[in-house]
C-alpha cells in the first residue's frame, strides 16, 4: 500500500508544479475587423471658429462670460451605408473647469482660460430625419443625447429607437459651438492671451 500512496503523491505534486507553471504564462490576442467602406468627414469653415479680439473688460469678474455661439455644417459621407459613430477628443484636456468640456488652454501654465461646448442638432442621414444617441462605454450601449461632452461617442439612430446606431452612407447635421471664458477675478489678463481651443473629431466604424 505505502508503494501506491507514493505514486498518488508523486503525482500530485507532479500536478501541482504544472498548473503553477501554466499560471505565469499569459496569452496575446490580437482582434479586429477590416471593413469594406470608408467615411471621409468634412466641416463647414475649415473647423475654424475665430472670435477675433475680445476685450478684457467685457468679460465679467464674478461669472463665466458666453463670448459666441457658431453654428457649423458637419458632413460625413461614406462609400456605402455602414454603422460609424464620432468620436471626440479634447487635444486641451485639463484646461477645461469641467472634464465634459473642451478647454481653451491655460494662462501661466495653471489659470484654466474657459471651455467650449458641442451640440448636434437637425440631424439628417440619407435624407431622413434622425435623432443623435451617445454612448459612453465605446459603443456598447446607446442613449438619447444632443450634447457631445468630451470622450463620447455619438452617432445617429431611427426616430423611434435609441438604442441602435443607424447604418448610414451620408450624414448631415448642424454642430453648435458654445464659447465661454471663466470668471475672471481668478484669471491674468494683464497681458494678450490666446484661446487655444483644439479638438479631433474622429469617424469609429461599429
Amino acid at each position: 500500500m505505502k508503494p501506491l500512496f507514493t505514486a498518488i503523491a508523486t503525482g500530485l505534486m507532479f500536478l501541482g508544479s504544472t498548473t503553477a507553471y501554466a499560471a505565469s504564462t499569459v496569452d496575446l490576442t490580437v482582434k479586429g475587423l477590416i471593413v469594406p467602406s470608408a467615411c471621409t468627414p468634412n466641416m463647414s469653415s475649415g473647423g475654424i471658429i475665430d472670435h477675433g479680439k475680445i476685450s478684457a473688460k467685457d468679460l465679467r469678474p464674478d461669472n463665466p462670460t458666453l463670448i459666441g455661439t457658431h453654428v457649423m455644417t458637419l458632413v460625413v459621407v461614406c462609400d456605402a451605408p455602414i454603422q460609424f459613430a464620432l468620436h471626440s477628443i479634447d487635444n486641451r484636456a485639463g484646461s477645461s473647469i469641467m472634464s465634459s468640456d473642451y478647454g481653451l488652454g491655460l494662462i501661466n501654465g495653471t489659470q484654466k482660460l474657459g471651455w467650449f461646448q458641442l451640440m448636434l442638432r437637425n440631424a439628417v442621414a440619407d435624407g431622413a430625419q434622425m435623432q443623435t444617441i451617445a454612448s459612453s462605454d465605446g459603443g456598447n450601449t446607446w442613449y438619447s443625447e444632443k450634447l457631445w461632452d468630451a470622450g463620447l461617442y455619438m452617432a445617429l439612430a431611427t426616430l423611434d429607437d435609441a438604442t441602435q446606431p443607424a447604418a448610414i452612407k451620408e450624414l448631415v447635421t448642424e454642430l453648435v459651438v458654445d464659447t465661454s471664458i471663466a470668471r475672471t477675478d481668478g484669471l491674468d489678463l494683464s497681458n494678450e492671451v490666446t484661446l487655444d481651443g483644439s479638438a479631433t473629431l474622429e469617424v469609429k466604424y461599429l
